[in-house]
């Protein structure tokens, strides 16, 4: 009797484990086979743009770094010299199956000022510029289209200047730049300039926020 209850004891445990064994196995290959692409856009200082996108569901990793310019492997203060043609952007990396391209371009479009040529605000200079880089022809065709769609909305008096341009190189910024905003809510510009950007796009996209 004791006998038999200790084995029906182990045949249980046995198919508790392979079952756990499954489970595991399925959620790997679910993580492996999960497809992101990225997306890279610039519109003024990459502080603001990058707490802006980490916000949003399906959005995996936002990074600060410079695009659109030919010198290799900028500094933060060459970029800022202007002499290096990069722009100041985010490479944001998403799940396509939770948020599309154009849903993050519809928000980015919202995010920053892009009737005003290289400058936001008090920010001037071509690394300020706005800028999409696509990453393949998909993403072209979507900025051509929300940009038709937000200049039909009329949400800007102004015509639309943002460069639509394809991605080269993107060279990710220092480290102290990285999650700038999450890190320091309470310095002068992160609480007087991004703090307010962030709360207004909150408020417009609140459906599609974590």
């Amino acid at each position: 009797m004791i006998r038999a209850s200790v084995l029906r004891m182990l045949v249980t445990f046995t198919l508790l484990c392979a079952s756990l064994a499954h489970a595991d196995t399925q959620e790997k290959t679910e993580a492996m086979t999960k497809k992101t692409e990225t997306l890279t856009v610039g519109g003024g200082c990459f502080w603001c743009i990058e707490a802006t996108f980490q916000s949003f569901r399906g959005v995996e990793k936002v990074e600060s770094g410079y695009a659109g310019g030919t010198t290799k492997n900028p500094t933060y203060d060459e970029v800022g010299m202007g002499t290096t043609q990069h722009a100041e952007v985010v490479q944001i990396t998403f799940d396509p199956a939770v948020i599309s391209v154009q849903q993050l371009l519809t928000v980015f479009f919202h995010a920053h000022d892009p009737t005003t040529k290289n400058r936001q605000g008090g920010d001037v200079g071509p690394q300020y510029r706005s800028i999409i880089l696509y990453a393949d022809e998909g993403q072209r065709l979507a900025a051509e289209t929300v940009m038709k769609e937000i200049t039909a909305q009329k949400i800007w008096k102004d015509p639309l200047v943002t460069e639509v341009v394809p991605l080269s190189d993107f060279y990710r910024a220092e480290d102290y730049h990285q999650d700038y905003y999450a890190n320091n809510p309470s310095k002068g510009y992160c609480a007087l300039v991004i703090a307010p950007k962030l709360q207004k796009i909150r408020k417009e996209f609140h459906a599609l926020l974590k």
